[in-house]
Formats: C-alpha cells, structure tokens, sequence
C-alpha cells in the first residue's frame, strides 16, 4: 500500500465509535473511502468505551483476524469488542462472519456494504442468550446505512446480563463447568447412555455439567470430529452454560484436539484424557502412581507434535550440521526415557506381587477376587466381610491398588479376599496396558465374585461389558459367581425382572452383613 494508504488507515485508530449505533454518518463513509481506494475490505475492532482495538485489512472477499488476548473484566462472558467492516461487492454478512463472531466471542458484527464503492446497506448480527428455539446468534435484515435502526449497546448489555442471570451468579469458575458431546455413527439412545456416565465420570473428576449435546453423524470428521456449522452452535452452548471445558466422549486423534483448540478458547478433553484425570487424583499407593503416570505418558507422546515438520534435526554430514535437537524432540526423548524407566519399575512391582502370590499359594490359601464395573460396591462388600475400612464412596474409580485381606469362614476354612480396580466400558487401552501389575491378580484368582449394581439401569450393559473384558483376559474360564448388590434400593417389581434375567445371582446389600451370608456359602462350595 502507498504511504498516503497507511497514514488514512492509522487515522482510524483516533477515532471514537458511538456504541449505540456503532458509526456515525462520517465515520463510515471515511471507512467505505479507504476501502475503496485500496479495493480490500477494512475492519474495526472496537472495544465498549467506542476506542478501535485493532485495524484490520483484509483482501477483496474477506479478512483475516488474529488471536486476540482472553483477557475478560469480571463476570462478561463476551469479550468486549464488536467488529465493524466493510463488504465491497454488495454482499451480505457471510457464514465466516458469523463463525468469527461465534468462536471470537464478539459482542457483534456489523458490515458495511459498499455498492460502486458507496456505502448501500448495514447489516448487524449478534449472539443469543440460552432461548426456547435454540438459537446460537440473530442475524438482522439489512437496513439503509444511514438508517440503522439497533442499539447495540443497549443489547449487548442485556445480553450480559440474560447470561449472569441465567447462571444465577455472576462471578462462575468456568474452569469447572463442562459441556458433554457426543459424536458418533451409533444410534442417539446409545449415545445417551454413554453420556450419562460420562456425566458421572465429569462428576468425580470435580466437573459441573454445565449442558449436554449429541450428535449422530454418518462419519466422523477426521479434521474437527464434526462440522464447522455444529461446532459453533456448540461455542454458543458453551456459551450460555459458562462452561471453560469442552468434555468429548469419544477418543480425539492428536490432529483433532489441535484443530479444535485452534477455533476454540475452551479446554478440550476427550474420555481418555478424563479417565487418566480421576485416576491421577485417585491414586495413592507407589504403584498406582507408576502406573498412571506411565498411562498419562503414552497418552501424551503421539500428542507432543510440533508446528513445522520441516524444521526437525537435520542429522549428520554435509548440510548437515544444525543446531542440535529442538524442544520439541528433547521432551519426546526425555518422554521415551521416563516410560523405559516406568516400565522397569512396573515390572519391579509385578515380580514382587507374584512372590507374593507364590507365598499365598504354598500356603494353600484360596484367592477369591472382587471383579465387576466401577462403583458397583466391591470395596464395601469386602469392608463389610472383613471389617477393613478400605477407602469406599459412590464414585467412580474410587479404588485404584488391589487390596488383599485374609478372611476366617466358618467350616475353618481361611481365604484371602482381593479387592481390584473397576471396569468399565471403552477403557482405554494405555490404561489395560498400565495397570497390568493391578489386573494381574485376578490371574491367580481361584474364584472371581462379579459385584454388579442391581439398582443401575444398565445393569445388563456393565455385566456383559464385565464379562467381555474377563474374556479379554482370558479368565473366562476361572469359576465365578455373580452377585447383585444393592438389592435394598429395588422395589418388588423390579427385583422380579432381575430374578427372571439372573436366575442363578446372589441378592444382596453389601451395608448389611446378614444377607451376605449367602455369599459366603457360595464361596465356600466353591474353595
């Protein structure tokens, strides 16, 4: 551009933009001249106080905005600025217009449209707060541009203060609330069921369920998991549920969590990444560390990718001699070493554990094994056989580390009674692979005691999903018996469903004693 182009446009940044109709008569025709005289379409980010933030130059048909800062003045949920630019060839605001106001958080967008290079038309857009139609933004039909006829600041302040009070508060730890998605080729009532304990898994790992979406699609997006339109109506969700966090359940590649944190300022997490979290908080012994911190690290590694492939090591002789190892390359070394290192340990933990077994075998013990889905009730069962005080709540993956206790029966007949990790559909395969020391247990196991909650309402699904991964194990063969729990909280028809499909389990509530003694007469025919 000439000099004399430069200077009109820095002349913009001295201006001051009313915030009710967002330009005055002058202001936009000095705004259309430029545009003009250049042949490229000019923006304004302008902040509330009417101060342009940014001045942009684009080229014919579009612009381009760069990152701007988070930076938010207490509870806005908006980021403060509306954008205002010019259209040179008469047309109207245009899907990319409306993604940018979305993904950027705008308060809102208006276009100047140009027809012969004079101003013809305004057309203004914003976005909605949480609304029976479900709507992400209102898009307005263009008006004369001398005569536009909204208040913006008057609507975007109602906006603000739709969304505080539709969050109650006005100040919300964003950080904690969490919007679940699904996005899969199954059908929406699978997917639903899916998203529920995603919900419970959000729940332990001390997230707020701010909103839920489902989306059944008949292939993934191999670039954002779902369109670009589906994506920003799950922005203004996020939105309007003040959620800082973006939970997926299903499993991201590295590309996809790359691409989505580029369109997006909220975290994104996927089911992995939300089971290695629970684990993390939950894991207390030495072991248990090991094993999720190795979990963690080859969930990570493929993820470690840097912005340029091109500028890698160049590795020996002529040409090439450059700088040594990037950053990037020294943390995916120093994640290989640290993973050789876990694994020697690991297997350091597994050899102890077998010694163990070794012991209790020539003692002539019987091994009776706790199995079933997370949070069915294992660990309160085997407090209440044993009087312990193993750490037992009504959450998800509330124990980690197997916990063996020796047990007296009646008929003078001792067991040793393994407490294990729970099940659960879809688990990762890192974490199979991590906690292979924990699972190993069961293989010396002389019975297997399939804990299942009665009262769940897939309590089918988690049975079969148990007995799936048993038979991945390949200790399908070890005799087991299945046990419903929390046959306390069914009433007579229901327990009467459950009779008809599991004629053969034991009915019990593992908070009273008395009726687990069916339980130990079981184990008892069975050692």
């Amino acid at each position: 551009m000439k000099p004399s182009q430069l200077k009109k446009l820095n002349r913009l940044y001295f201006r001051s933009y009313p915030a009710d109709t967002g330009y005055t008569v002058e202001q936009a025709r000095e705004l259309a001249a430029v545009s003009r005289e250049i042949g490229r379409q000019v923006a304004l980010l302008v902040d509330r106080s009417g101060k342009p933030f940014l001045v942009l130059v684009g080229d014919a048909s579009s612009i381009y905005i760069p990152e701007l800062p988070r930076a938010r003045l207490g509870s806005r949920r908006l980021r403060g600025l509306r954008l205002l630019h010019t259209h040179l060839s008469g047309e109207k605001l245009t899907q990319e217009d409306l993604m940018d106001m979305v993904f950027l958080r705008l308060d809102s967008i208006c276009a100047l449209i140009l027809e012969q290079g004079e101003p013809s038309l305004a057309q203004v857009a914003y976005l909605m707060p949480p609304n029976p139609e479900g709507k992400s933004y209102e898009l307005l039909t263009p008006e004369r541009w001398d005569r536009l006829d909204v208040d913006l600041g008057a609507t975007v302040e109602a906006l603000e203060d739709e969304l505080a009070r539709t969050m109650g508060v006005q100040d919300v730890d964003e950080e904690s609330r969490a919007l679940l998605v699904s996005v899969d080729t199954t059908p929406r009532p699978v997917q639903e069921i899916s998203l529920e304990e995603l919900s419970d898994l959000a729940e332990t790992a001390g997230l707020e369920t701010a909103g839920t979406m489902i989306q059944r699609v008949r292939k993934l997006n191999p670039k954002f998991i779902m369109g670009k339109g589906k994506l920003a109506d799950l922005e203004v969700q996020a939105l309007q549920g003040d959620a800082g966090v973006i939970v997926f359940d299903q499993d991201l590649s590295p590309a996809q969590i790359r691409n989505l944190a580029e369109v997006t300022e909220r975290k994104i997490i996927d089911r992995t990444q939300l089971i290695l979290d629970i684990f993390a908080q939950h894991a207390t012994s030495r072991s248990g560390k090991l094993q999720v911190e190795m979990a963690q690290l080859k969930y990570a590694l493929p993820r470690l990718v840097g912005k340029n492939r091109a500028m890698s090591r160049l590795v020996g002789g002529i040409g090439g001699r450059g700088p040594g190892e990037t950053k990037l390359e020294i943390d995916r070394r120093r994640a290989r070493d640290r993973l050789t290192r876990l694994k020697k340990e690991l297997s350091q933990v597994r050899k102890r554990r077998g010694q163990t077994r070794e012991r209790r075998a020539k003692a002539g013990l019987p091994i009776v094994s706790l199995v079933g889905y997370t949070n069915a009730g294992k660990s309160t069962l085997l407090n209440t056989l044993t009087g312990s005080e193993v750490l037992a709540e009504n959450k998800l993956f509330a124990t980690l580390d197997p916990t063996s206790r020796r047990i007296r029966f009646p008929r003078e007949r001792e067991i040793v009674l393994t407490d294990t990790v729970g099940f659960i559909r879809r688990l990762p395969p890192d974490l199979q692979e991590a906690f292979r020391a924990t699972l190993e247990e069961l293989d010396s196991a002389d019975l297997l005691v399939l804990v299942a909650d009665a009262s769940h309402p897939e309590v089918e699904e988690q049975v079969n999903a148990v007995r799936s991964i048993l038979n991945e194990m390949k200790l399908d063969d070890t005799p087991n018996i299945l046990v419903l729990n929390k046959w306390d909280k069914l009433d007579a028809e229901q327990r009467e469903i459950m009779r008809n499909v599991y004629p053969d389990a034991l009915c019990v509530s593992a908070l009273d004693r008395n009726s687990l003694q069916s339980v130990v007469d079981a184990i008892l025919d069975v050692v």
